[in-house]
């Protein structure tokens, strides 16, 4: 299940009004797993949407997953949960990462943003995968550091997802990642379109097999 396009919700451009519906449209483009990210919310307030969200992509046999919020994502028994940094500065210690790999027994993947070191410590604390990026300038965060490509060569036996800036134009640069993490590539627009040509142009020979 971790392989594929990778859609991460984003409050402006998924509103939960609509959240389900842009979900649908989503799912029916093909993709594998769907990440819920809200950083404005307390836990009560999106806790029944969590568990609404975690259902429906499970029917559909899409791997739900929640971002940072390690006691909600515990506590609905969430199927997945994604760590980035602890802060806007601070990243997890390893013994932080521990004690998150001991209490979550789901799908467990970490931002290791262009730090190996970041890397290393995940693969050593049993995370199911790692995130690197932003592959590219990103409009969704446009602080984030643009890092070598290379970097998906350099680690191995854990799965690797890319993320930042990823367009059906540039896609093509990264076809050592299992997958392939989009906001607004996916949401802004047609979205079975999106998610269309993201794949004909991520391993172009595979999507033609497929055809």
């Amino acid at each position: 299940m971790l392989e594929g396009i990778y859609a991460i919700s984003d409050e402006k451009l998924t509103p939960y009004q609509k959240i389900f519906e842009m979900l649908e449209l989503a799912i029916r483009g093909g993709i594998s797993i769907f990440q819920l990210r809200d950083k404005t919310h307390k836990d009560n307030e999106i806790k029944q949407l969590c568990i609404e969200l975690m259902d429906y992509c499970g029917q559909n046999n899409v791997l739900f997953v929640l971002n940072d919020r390690v006691e909600l994502a515990c506590e609905i028994k969430s199927k997945g949960l994604h760590i980035g940094k602890k802060d806007e500065i601070e990243s997890y210690s390893v013994q932080e990462l521990r004690g998150i790999r001991k209490d979550f027994c789901g799908v467990l993947g970490i931002s290791c943003y262009g730090d190996l070191q970041l890397a290393q410590n995940a693969k050593e604390m049993r995370a199911d995968y790692i995130a690197f990026g932003a592959c590219f300038a990103s409009p969704t965060k446009a602080q984030a550091k643009v890092i070598p490509l290379d970097l998906f060569q350099k680690v191995t036996d854990i799965k690797k997802c890319a993320i930042g800036g990823i367009t059906p134009s540039n896609i093509h640069y990264l076809t050592k990642a299992d997958m392939i993490a989009c906001i607004s590539s996916v949401w802004n627009g047609d979205i079975v379109q999106n998610l269309y040509n993201l794949k004909k142009n991520w391993k172009k020979e595979s999507f033609n097999e497929m055809l």
